[in-house]
């Protein structure tokens, strides 16, 4: 991969990182922590089937800005996820 190629790629993930980042503030902003590793994986659940309904979609049906907002709120409850039940013990019902 050439240093142009790869700059790219770093101004992408970056963008897409704060692209993220935001989602996960707009979506925490007046909802409460997960309150067990159950209630969170279903919530990132939910998110991965209606990125999955977009993907399963016929191939000339898709909306690749659709998928993209559908795989930012994925990323973005993945965090939360992260936050909420793994990185916060005894704050987490484990159920």
């Amino acid at each position: 991969m050439d240093d142009t190629n790869s700059t790219q790629i770093k101004e992408d993930m970056l963008h897409i990182t704060v692209e993220v980042t935001e989602e996960y503030n707009r979506a925490t902003k007046g909802h409460a922590p997960f309150n067990t590793a159950h209630e969170g994986f279903a919530v990132l659940l939910e998110e991965v089937d209606e990125l999955k309904a977009e993907v399963w979609k016929n191939k000339t049906k898709r909306d690749p800005e659709q998928m993209r907002r559908e795989a930012v709120q994925v990323a973005a409850m993945a965090m939360r996820f992260i936050h909420d039940v793994c990185d916060t013990p005894g704050k987490v019902r484990i159920a």
